[in-house]
């Protein structure tokens, strides 16, 4: 055996212990399957063997999941019948996970059968969990840092291995539906309390081995006579509100567009009336049907493998470990302050500068209240609050910069205010010391002319709430070197966000896209399409808000600043649109969004959203027809997928793994199509160039289809087929 391993002690229990070679956390594979189902084979038939106890040989965690690449694997190997290879392999799974439950017990009478109890050091996910739940009893070690649940609902599938018949039979579907529908990950204590564990111990190996040979009850609950669902089943009339108040609540927060949530429910709700193991059959049916629906290996490609790739370096630079243990910030305004914070949370020493005293401990005060809100929410303590202030000193002395490694300039958008910054700071700091730039919209070689030392500046752009968004842009200048990119990738590795690196552009990646995305919904509303209409059409896609709630949370007066800067640049260039009049008449009647409690919303005095800002039409009168909202959905959708392929052929973008997960994370593209490259994958570049003609006819140039998506088209190519990682390896 070589990821389970079996042993026996003369007490008469036998030890089936989990520990995949070359893995900090274990993976169920399909070695993994066989070896576990030959263990609990060999202890049912020795009669010498009293019980069985299953555990993981990995210090502080008990399992991560499974091996998503099985699942391509199952396809694969059934040829021409994916969906029947994909759900033989899945019961052969229930199989084994039924024959764990059942024990040896006699099928009619219940009597028999060995105690099974399951061990978790410390984290248990996906089918981490699954093993444990078809398990008799589930200890757990007090360990705070374990996470135990189900998150497969967050990359597009949803438990599959029993998790979801067994966490409804177990809990009832109300209290399962935050674990199940939110894939919601607590700790030990709070997962007993929850009922999906039994016990939380200080040696819970001892504990399990006194359990076992207690001779216990092992029947479950669903297989026994007179099983009654906790909550009641979807006829019984307490259950009858549960799930149709389950149903609303998907419905509401996914707005009908990701299908492992509608499955799940379909599974749960056909499962709850039925007989346990028909329901397993119902639940593996109904996940096959996810598999085979292009957006969940979208979801799992990007959200999974891509996203897990990109954090641990997959387009680091061949350079030392470049640790980063000192930062100074440039600016303790909004954005400072959160780097300042994720900083010194990530442990390291902290030199927040800004002009004023005043100023510096304003931007510290904000990692202050950070931690307050941690402390009441019983998440952090007083001694780490402490702990993590004392890293930030805040000041106006720029010789505090002398010994730091790392520094991000936060201050105005402004080049010459940069320029001053980049000369001053760089006379002070260390000689190799990296100097990143937190732009968000300017060129970094434009930034880097102010540096004697160019090939250790670079941009790193974060987004707001910066404790908040989890991606983070590096750009890399024309003579960024290869250290200072490293470095740039360390340091968002410690700080445990998502990092791209793109190369430089006006608007580098992300702005270029989500800039269309906004004026698109802001000329259509200037053209006279109602705004309710164009915010629901954007979430009826997936998007978080929609083009108009979205410009008025990031400000009018910063889409006219940007406006105008682009335009200055481009000159004669700069395609005009409605979407400028709109912006700057809304910035000259002082409407500049949420921040000034006016924009294409109202708000009342604490800044909640009140409605549309009805006096907008008296300026843009509502068109008499109103566009199909499929129409309004293209638009938005081209507006931004086209600026990411114009990306791809402008070098900006060096893998497109970056530009699909830079979207879902950046701005909420559409997560359910795994970003825009992936979804081009799902239309096919074909039928999305003629869309590209339709467009371009009806609504103008900036629907052209580019060369790169013409060409494809004509060769029946796909984005992950011509520029995956499997096309660059062959």
């Amino acid at each position: 055996m070589t990821e389970f391993h079996y042993a026996t002690d003369a007490d008469g229990i036998a030890t089936i212990t989990w520990d995949v070679p070359g893995k900090s956390m274990n993976v169920m594979s399909f070695v993994g399957l066989e070896e576990l189902n030959d263990g609990i084979d060999k202890a049912l038939a020795d009669d010498a063997v009293k019980g069985v106890i299953v555990t993981s040989g990995k210090p502080g965690s008990f399992a991560g999941g499974m091996d998503l690449n099985l699942l391509a694997v199952m396809k694969e190997q059934a040829g021409d019948e994916p969906a029947r290879g994909l759900f033989e392999g899945i019961m052969k799974m229930h199989e084994l996970l039924r024959k764990i439950e059942r024990a040896g017990m006699d099928p009619k009478t219940n009597k028999g059968g060995k105690p099974i109890a399951c061990v978790l050091p410390g984290t248990a996910a996906g089918i981490g969990l699954e093993l444990p739940l078809a398990c008799h009893r589930i200890f757990a070690a007090d360990n705070p840092k374990a996470r135990i649940g189900l998150p497969e609902i967050l990359v597009g599938i949803f438990p599959g291995a029993g998790g979801t018949t067994r966490f409804v039979r177990k809990m009832g579907a109300m209290a399962a539906s935050p674990f199940l529908l939110q894939g919601k990950m607590v700790d030990p204590k709070k997962a007993k309390a929850a009922g999906i564990i039994d016990e939380v111990n200080e040696d819970p190996i001892a504990a399990a081995r006194e359990w076992v040979l207690s001779e216990p009850k092992i029947v479950k609950p669903w297989d026994e006579k007179g099983y009654k669902m906790p909550g009641g089943d979807p006829y019984h009339p307490a259950g009858f509100m549960t799930f149709v108040g389950a149903s609303a609540m998907v419905n509401g927060n996914t707005w009908g567009v990701y299908p492992a949530a509608k499955a799940m429910l379909s599974a749960i709700y056909e499962g709850a009336q039925v007989p346990f193991d028909t329901a397993l059959k119902i639940e593996a049916r109904w996940f096959t049907n996810v598999l085979m629906n292009p957006s969940s290996s979208a979801m799992i490609r990007s959200l999974f493998l891509n996203k897990e790739a990109l954090e641990k370096g997959a387009n680091r630079p061949d350079v030392p470990d470049q640790t980063v243990k000192k930062v100074g910030v440039l600016g303790a305004g909004m954005m400072g302050a959160g780097i300042a914070l994720v900083s010194a949370k990530a442990g390291m020493d902290v030199v927040l500068i800004d002009t004023t005293q005043e100023a510096a401990d304003r931007g510290k005060a904000y990692s202050e209240n950070f931690m307050d809100k941690g402390i009441k929410r019983k998440k952090a303590t007083p001694e780490q609050k402490e702990a993590m202030l004392a890293k930030i000193n805040a000041t106006t002395d720029l010789n505090a910069l002398s010994d730091v490694d790392l520094i991000i300039e936060a201050v105005f958008e402004d080049p010459g205010v940069k320029a001053e910054m980049t000369k001053k700071v760089e006379a002070i700091i260390p000689e190799d010391a990296i100097f990143a730039s937190n732009t968000s919209t300017l060129p970094i070689t434009g930034l880097a002319e102010a540096s004697v030392r160019k090939e250790q500046f670079i941009g790193i752009h974060f987004f707001s709430p910066v404790e908040k968004m989890m991606l983070v842009e590096i750009i890399k200048g024309k003579e960024t070197g290869p250290r200072a990119v490293a470095k740039a990738l360390d340091y968002v590795r410690q700080i445990r966000k998502t990092p791209i690196v793109v190369n430089d552009e006006r608007f580098f990646y992300a702005n270029r896209c989500i800039i269309p995305y906004i004026n698109e919904g802001v000329m259509m509303a200037g053209e006279g399409v109602a705004r309710p209409l164009l915010d629901h059409a954007a979430q009826l896609l997936g998007f978080p808000v929609g083009p108009i709630q979205l410009v008025d949370e990031t400000s009018l007066d910063l889409g006219a600043k940007i406006a105008k800067a682009t335009m200055a640049a481009m000159g004669d260039a700069y395609p005009k649109s409605v979407a400028d009049d709109v912006t700057f008449w809304m910035v000259d009647e002082g409407r500049l969004g949420r921040k000034a409690k006016a924009g294409f919303f109202d708000y009342d005095e604490n800044g909640k959203r009140l409605g549309y800002w009805e006096g907008f039409n008296d300026k843009f009168p509502l068109a008499e027809e109103q566009p199909e909202v499929t129409e309004v959905q293209h638009r938005l959708i081209f507006a931004q997928v086209l600026e990411a392929v114009r990306a791809l052929e402008a070098g900006v973008l060096e893998d497109i793994r970056e530009g699909d997960v830079g979207a879902i994370l950046g701005w909420g593209f559409m997560p359910w199509s795994g970003g825009p490259f992936s979804w081009l994958d799902i239309v096919g570049a074909p039928w999305a160039a003629d869309k590209c003609d339709e467009l371009a006819a009806k609504f103008g140039d900036r629907f052209a289809c580019p060369p790169l998506l013409r060409e494809m088209a004509d060769k029946g190519q796909s984005f992950y087929g011509r520029f995956g990682q499997d096309a660059k390896a062959a």
